[in-house]
């Protein structure tokens, strides 16, 4: 006799992380599955006293630096909110507590750059300061540096999954589709039919 077993939230989590194995969620899973993750986030804010996500995977002190990192690579604007208030953090926090590929390149990623900062300015990447950070930054934002030292090729592989994952976190939540200014399909009431051609 086969036994059915009820799909849980975290198969389903498991599912969404192994589709994002292959490079951004957008590329790879539907945008319904990411909305499920920012669902879950939502849900656990709600639930809590604080209204605040708990990391799962991340240390506290990875946690800020991640905040910090999704900030500087979807700053908020003028016209719209940037990663960290469209809860980008908690959605790559979320997917790599159940990845152990993420886990290892963003996990690493993140020791990485606090050993490249102390080796350089002797201090951790959020104990730098903004113009320290904007350089290391810089450095692992293109390819190109890590081509050239490759000291630098950790750090530009990690930065470049943390840019399409925030980009992925940011696009697939509400404040994301605000910004893109996404209306959702909509009918006519009738077909307007083509523009005539012009006459040569």
């Amino acid at each position: 006799m086969m036994t059915t077993r009820a799909v849980t939230r975290r198969d389903i989590l498991k599912t969404l992380a192994l589709g994002a194995v292959g490079g951004s969620v957008l590329q790879v899973i539907p945008a319904e599955a990411a909305e499920y993750a920012h669902q879950m986030v939502h849900k656990e804010k709600a639930a809590s006293p604080a209204g605040k996500y708990s990391p799962k995977y991340f240390s506290e002190q990875q946690y800020r630096t991640l905040n910090t990192l999704c900030d500087a690579i979807i700053p908020k604007d003028e016209h719209s909110g940037g990663a960290v208030e469209a809860g980008a953090p908690e959605f790559i926090d979320l997917l790599t507590s159940e990845n152990a590929e993420f886990q290892r390149k963003l996990g690493g990623g993140l020791l990485w750059l606090d050993g490249f900062c102390v080796d350089r300015y002797e201090k951790t990447f959020l104990e730098c300061s903004a113009e320290q950070q904007k350089e290391v930054l810089e450095l692992i934002a293109y390819r190109k540096n890590g081509e050239k030292d490759p000291a630098l090729g950790q750090g530009v592989a990690f930065f470049a999954l943390l840019r399409r994952m925030t980009c992925d976190g940011f696009y697939t939540s509400k404040i994301g589709i605000a910004d893109l200014q996404y209306i959702g399909n909509t009918t006519l009431r009738e077909f307007p039919g083509c523009p005539p051609v012009p006459e040569a």
